[in-house]
């Protein structure tokens, strides 16, 4: 299916690993041109088809590399039409033993920074006649219990409530959705879920059998990107394979087999 993003100029922040590099394939496979950002270039570029994405060094917490980097992305391509905010993250920390710094900078990755490249992004849109479009990689960890990463399930709380006003600030010319991601099999899904056996294992949890791949999450990023989803704003687009089996269904089978 033709999205309608051949030609569009697409940023994805943190766009070279995981989750993100999955969406900027996605996105050069629809006929985008794609400029990724991250704190690091990535040892190889992100590229499929024989189409490559264009790499930009930003630390997307700093708010002057990030006018900076939407600065020379319009004056490159002429234009910015598409921002995916997919750069964040968060290790492991009990709530009662992080320290107060740690809480503020997984807050202000996942949710300020965020709103910094949105920003940016939407004074390049508002000048265009076609507008623009902010899809923010938001996380189930927002909606559910977050044990051992509860700053970074706050934040994204949060997300997805500043894509519901940005969506209502920024109308008609600038839409914002959300993509809530659940669990993604990605190059570091052993840090999590231990070795291949591990990662099948929690994938046969989920309804559908399966982790999600990052071109899954990417899919849905570009569809609401697209004029397909020209009036989808201020939404959320749950992407979690059916969710999780409720314990009680597994405690009340082994109540029965005692």
């Amino acid at each position: 299916m033709d999205l309608g993003l051949d030609g569009a100029v697409v940023l994805v922040t943190g766009g070279v690993r995981g989750v993100g590099a999955g969406i900027s394939r996605v996105f050069l496979r629809a006929g985008a041109t794609v400029v990724t950002c991250a704190r690091r270039e990535p040892e190889q570029p992100i590229a499929v088809d024989g189409r490559e994405a264009e790499f930009l060094p930003c630390d997307v917490r700093d708010p002057e590399q990030v006018e900076a980097l939407v600065d020379a992305i319009a004056e490159r391509h002429g234009r910015l039409d598409v921002v995916v905010n997919n750069a964040g993250g968060s290790p492991h920390a009990l709530a009662a033993e992080a320290s107060p710094k740690f809480h503020a900078k997984i807050v202000e990755l996942n949710l300020l920074a965020p709103l910094l490249v949105a920003q940016a992004a939407n004074a390049v849109m508002q000048t265009q006649d076609t507008g623009g479009s902010i899809v923010n990689i938001s996380s189930v960890s927002g909606s559910r219990p977050s044990p051992g990463t509860a700053a970074y399930g706050a934040a994204k709380a949060g997300i997805d409530s500043l894509a519901k006003s940005l969506a209502v600030e920024w109308a008609p010319k600038v839409r914002v959705n959300s993509v809530v991601v659940g669990m993604v099999d990605t190059e570091q899904s052993h840090l999590f879920y231990g070795d291949e056996e591990g990662v099948a294992a929690v994938g046969a949890t989920v309804p559908m059998g399966r982790l999600a791949t990052p071109e899954d999450i990417g899919h849905c990023a570009a569809f609401l990107a697209s004029p397909l989803a020209s009036y989808v704003s201020g939404s959320t687009l749950t992407v979690h394979g059916g969710g999780e089996r409720p314990a009680f269904l597994a405690a009340a089978r082994t109540k029965e087999t005692k």
